[in-house]
């Protein structure tokens, strides 16, 4: 008798060793992307995976940018949290891998799936020699222009090289009954744009390094002090469209999609999102669209072509089952990522996908992102999450008077030092 239940006790075991082998595995995809022409490409990066790969579900699940911000700590606690996130990398990547819910990914992308990426794309999701997460693309922010409203107020585009002739341009558009600038102050990242921007141009790379490594001047010194007068400066002459502080970005990027402002400081993904989230979800026509760089500023050590953006990508929680990294990896192939070029989604980091790019704005950021000696990732993301809402807060009350350069740029360091 007990080898008969011997013999029956090896067969389940059995049974259950052979079901778990072709179990059911569904991996949870956690994105922040809301316009529809991405979305649809992502479900069909998903249902090709899962034709491939039988049994497998890839679960999209949506979370809008600000919450996703906000709830992802607590979400990464969960039992339930999801097995593949969007990371801007920068500090708050950094953080997260101090918490230990993140998939060492060193010795899953050696080799061929490391080598589809340059070494900056890689280095931006690399922490003490590991690679923590998967680069999918590169951003660029500068100004977005509406052609026939920059010429309604007889004002050229192309004549905006210095932060004094963007002064000029801004007080030309406003006597024209036109509102020279969108931004969303409720979210308060859109403003930090300006303050950063202003520091990198007046300091270049040796002042932010310097601050960051707390090897000289800090956060509080004179560049980050010289920043915030410059943008106090702009907003002395009221160029945000009414009520800016109460309106997020997605309400703002909607307003300049509308043609209700002459000019928007974003990254390159707002050709997308300004034309979804306009009142006819097509936005301004390609012809009336325009884009040039952040301008210099007098006196400045930065380069003109100094970038700032953000690389970005996915990440793998803890515990995920393997299905979630092998799918990253068939994302991330050429394939697949010429084919988001193609369709103007983004400007992918995999080698031999630039040439893919349709958009002539991407085309034109790939080219800058490509030949910039200094590109810096965004202050919010690179100083992690408590400073970068610091970097965050202070730039919006420099813009509404809230606060002054002085003490905006102590609070940074302040945070800083206490990190």
């Amino acid at each position: 008798m007990n080898r008969l239940l011997s013999g029956l006790a090896a067969l389940a075991m059995a049974g259950l060793v052979s079901g778990s082998a072709t179990a059911d595995v569904t991996v949870k995809w956690l994105h922040i992307e809301n316009t529809p022409e991405t979305v649809a490409w992502m479900q069909g990066v998903a249902k090709a995976y899962e034709a491939a790969h039988p049994g497998v579900t890839i679960q999209m699940q949506y979370l809008e940018n600000e919450a996703y911000k906000a709830k992802l700590p607590t979400t990464l606690q969960s039992p339930d949290r999801p097995n593949i996130i969007y990371s801007w990398g920068g500090g708050v990547l950094r953080d997260q891998v101090k918490a230990g819910v993140i998939t060492d990914l060193t010795d899953a992308m050696k080799g061929e799936w490391a080598d589809r990426f340059g070494p900056a794309a890689l280095d931006a999701f690399t922490i003490d020699g590991h690679v923590w997460g998967v680069p999918v693309l590169a951003s660029q922010v500068g100004f977005w222009f509406n052609k026939p409203l920059l010429a309604k107020a007889g004002v050229k585009a192309e004549d905006i090289k210095t932060w004094d002739d963007l002064l000029a341009a801004v007080k030309t558009i406003k006597a024209a009954g036109i509102v020279p600038l969108a931004t969303g102050g409720a979210d308060k990242w859109p403003i930090h744009f300006y303050w950063t921007h202003l520091a990198i141009r007046l300091g270049g790379k040796a002042a932010f390094q310097s601050a960051y490594n707390q090897s000289g001047d800090g956060f509080d010194g004179p560049v980050f002090v010289k920043a915030g007068e410059h943008l106090k400066e702009l907003a002395a002459l009221e160029p945000f469209e009414p009520g800016y502080l109460g309106l997020t970005n997605p309400q703002a990027s909607g307003y300049f999609g509308d043609g209700n402002a002459a000019m928007h400081l974003m990254g390159n993904w707002d050709y997308n999102t300004s034309k979804k989230n306009s009142a006819s979800g097509k936005g301004l026509a390609d012809a009336d669209l325009g884009w040039f760089p952040f301008p210099t500023v007098a006196g400045g050590t930065g380069e003109p072509t100094d970038v700032l953006g953000g690389v970005n990508g996915w990440l793998v929680t803890k515990g995920s089952p393997p299905e979630a990294v092998d799918f990253l990896k068939f994302l991330t192939t050429q394939e697949n990522q010429a084919k988001a070029a193609e369709l103007g989604l983004y400007i992918p980091v995999v080698k031999g996908t630039a040439e893919k790019l349709k958009n002539p704005f991407f085309r034109q950021m790939a080219e800058n992102i490509a030949k910039a000696g200094y590109f810096q990732v965004f202050y919010d993301q690179m100083l992690g999450a408590n400073v970068g809402r610091v970097v965050n807060d202070v730039s919006a009350d420099l813009a509404s008077g809230a606060t002054d350069p002085a003490d905006a740029a102590s609070q940074v360091q302040d945070a800083w030092a206490m990190h």
